[in-house]
């Protein structure tokens, strides 16, 4: 019994699909999705979807590198929509040296104040964190000054350092398919490091579709499986383990209602 703690089935690549997305879903023993807002229409997007689908959930946010395209009213319907029925997280949010689409003061702020909406509204945010682990860091640091933080390093990919100072001020650390890569003996060692109770998996689907299928577009919730193998066989442990562990996890982290209740 899995948990996908972060994908975007409002993504185009999605439509006309995702009724069978979702049936391969429940197949492959996923419980629940939280599906994850990048913008102000994805977001309500995904709070329309989590209300249509049963085991839906959903996360809004404006993704740092839509920061410089979003206006006023973008930032205040995501504070509105925080508080809509099935919504479960803020986010996602972060930080993006790769791209140069918002600049980097923008993305900064646009950071803070998705972390502030989070601890107001009682809800944990989904990190981001793109070439830019030390500006993380200390983002995250400045903000445990203001209190305790709730959340997600999402698709985690950086080093044990960065892991364990996420793990200190209290996140949790989330692998994608990037973990089962040929040549990410790294991160499958971070993988292997995480405490049982800060664990989390997800697809970050239609992208980083794990091995055997990368490269597969779109990727997809039922996927997770093959995270979840690879995640298992690091840590020397059984799938099922691993599995009850991350469902428990994203149930206790998200408040996931009775739909996911089992997995605690």
């Amino acid at each position: 019994m899995l948990v996908d703690t972060h994908a975007h089935l409002d993504d185009e690549q999605f439509d006309g699909r995702l009724d069978a997305v979702l049936a391969n879903a429940k197949a492959a023993g996923v419980r629940a999705i939280l599906t994850v807002g990048t913008s102000r229409a994805s977001s309500q997007r995904a709070v329309e979807l989590a209300a249509m689908h049963e085991g839906l959930f959903a996360g809004v946010g404006i993704h740092p590198n839509s920061g410089a395209r979003a206006a006023d009213a973008d930032w205040e319907a995501i504070t509105r929509l925080a508080h809509a029925e099935r919504v479960v997280a803020i986010g996602e949010t972060g930080l993006d040296r790769h791209w140069d689409d918002t600049p980097f003061d923008v993305q900064q702020a646009l950071f803070e104040r998705h972390i502030e909406l989070a601890r107001g509204a009682g809800l944990p945010f989904i990190v981001h964190m793109r070439d830019c682990e030390a500006d993380v860091i200390a983002a995250l640091r400045s903000a445990r000054e203001r209190g305790e933080l709730r959340g997600v390093m999402h698709a985690f990919s950086g080093s044990l350092s960065t892991a364990l100072a996420c793990l200190e001020l209290g996140m949790h650390i989330s692998f994608a398919g990037m973990v089962t890569f040929r040549r990410s003996d790294g991160l499958r060692d971070v993988a292997a490091a995480v405490p049982d109770d800060r664990l989390l998996l997800e697809t970050d689907s239609p992208y980083l579709a794990p091995e055997p299928h990368r490269g597969r577009r779109p990727n997809e919730p039922a996927l997770l499986v093959h995270t979840a193998e690879c995640v298992a066989r690091v840590r020397g442990v059984g799938v099922d383990q691993v599995a009850r562990q991350t469902a428990g996890n994203a149930v206790r982290l998200f408040g996931l209602p009775a739909i996911a209740c089992e997995c605690a």
